[in-house]
């Protein structure tokens, strides 16, 4: 498929007609287990010696199919599908690091990793660093004897700062250093983490790839080698984050209006956050698409023009004697079309407020180390015309104004 482009890729990738029934669609092979004719064939299929499927935990016809469409569309040699994006986070780990590695990690990641490091990998014996990835001489700093992985997101959730990948590869190949990218905020055609340098993706595939709402899956994508570690080592075997067949499907079927639906994604959070900018209730917009952002320029090379559908901004506090943290709590509480909700990539637009949702339990002060500060809101723009979700904002902000 290399010769094709995206938009034909993400249709034909690991796809075509079934064999047996002629379907155009993949089929939903919804099975535990698979028969075999003879003793031999099942050793033969069970020890590689022949292809074919034996339990779906190791292997799957519609499983592979979403598997070989990923791995075309970053650009990698092979990818493993798993059921969720923290089974593709625990898998990567579990599978590329053992006790006495040591691990470089961005300060600001997704919640849920932010865990795995600072929890489960030290208790592995894995030791983890956590530093600001925007500064690569605090990431050299960092480098050690047994430095393994340098892992990042691009950008991170919820301040959208950018990591400059290509320049991180270049000095990790410098030390024999692999570097992972959680690319969940820019999949392609937005971002390719691997064409800059990077060794492996991982995505919460529940988000754009998907794209309906309606999955948990997860996946990592890159060499050969590094994904039969992850595969067998992580997926298959420790973690048992197989998914389902029927998911697999389903992000089938989803993917392949991706150059549409990201796109029109890019297009209204753009036009969202040149609104926000201009907003007296609003102190900062974090957009990487906005000339006001400070890596924009990096963005323009690194992200192909298209930046992202997830925006985030800080409201002012004093608004009607409203602190930052009570006025960003009654906005998204008079939001009509918008839905409170924690995830992104929807068609629906999903608000959150961090500091009173998913960082919560997180002291202020440590919030406002990686810029979670009480006033921050972030949003997910969905594919809605752009009028009404404009306007949905601003009969919010109106609310701001009144004491009721």
């Amino acid at each position: 498929m290399e010769n094709y482009r995206f938009e034909t890729k993400v249709i034909h990738a690991g796809q075509k007609p079934d064999n047996a029934s002629k379907a155009l669609a993949t089929p939903i092979y919804q099975t535990s287990t698979f028969c075999f004719d003879t003793v031999e064939e099942a050793g033969d299929v069970n020890f590689g010696r022949q292809p074919g499927y034996m339990y779906s935990r190791a292997s799957n016809p519609t499983v592979d199919a979403i598997q070989e469409k990923l791995c075309v569309l970053e650009g990698g040699e092979a990818a493993v599908f798993t059921s969720s994006g923290m089974g593709a986070v625990g898998s990567l780990m579990v599978g590329m690091l053992e006790n006495g590695d040591h691990l470089i990690s961005g300060d600001t990641v997704y919640g849920g990793t932010d865990y795995v490091l600072r929890t489960n990998l030290p208790r592995m014996g894995v030791e983890v660093t956590m530093v600001d990835t925007q500064d690569l001489e605090k990431i050299k700093a960092a480098i050690k004897p047994n430095t393994k992985m340098i892992y990042i997101e691009s950008p991170t959730n919820p301040t959208l700062k950018l990591t400059d990948i290509a320049a991180v590869s270049r000095l990790a190949k410098e030390h024999n250093i692999k570097v992972a990218v959680d690319n969940t905020f820019a999949p392609p055609p937005i971002q390719y983490p691997l064409a800059l340098g990077a060794d492996l993706v991982v995505h919460s595939v529940t988000k754009y790839i998907n794209g309906h709402g309606d999955v948990i899956a997860g996946a990592v994508i890159g060499s050969a080698e590094d994904i039969k570690k992850i595969k067998a080592h992580g997926v298959t075997k420790l973690c048992g984050s197989t998914p389902s067949p029927f998911n697999a499907y389903l992000t089938l079927r989803g993917a392949k209006t991706m150059p549409l639906r990201v796109g029109k994604h890019c297009e209204n959070a753009m036009a969202l956050a040149e609104f926000l900018e201009k907003r007296d209730e609003v102190a900062l917009v974090n957009y990487p698409g906005l000339k006001s952002h400070p890596q924009h320029e990096l963005a323009k090379v690194q992200m192909n023009g298209m930046y992202s559908g997830i925006i985030s901004f800080e409201l002012k506090g004093g608004i009607n004697g409203l602190s930052a943290f009570d006025a960003g709590k009654k906005l998204l509480n008079n939001l009509k079309l918008m839905s409170i909700a924690v995830s992104l990539g929807d068609p629906d637009t999903l608000i959150e407020h961090p500091a009173s949702m998913t960082h919560d339990n997180v002291p202020a002060e440590e919030r406002a180390k990686v810029g979670i500060t009480d006033g921050l809101i972030r949003i997910s723009v969905g594919l809605e015309h752009i009028d009404d979700l404009k306007e949905d904002l601003e009969q919010a902000f109106e609310t701001l104004k009144n004491k009721n």
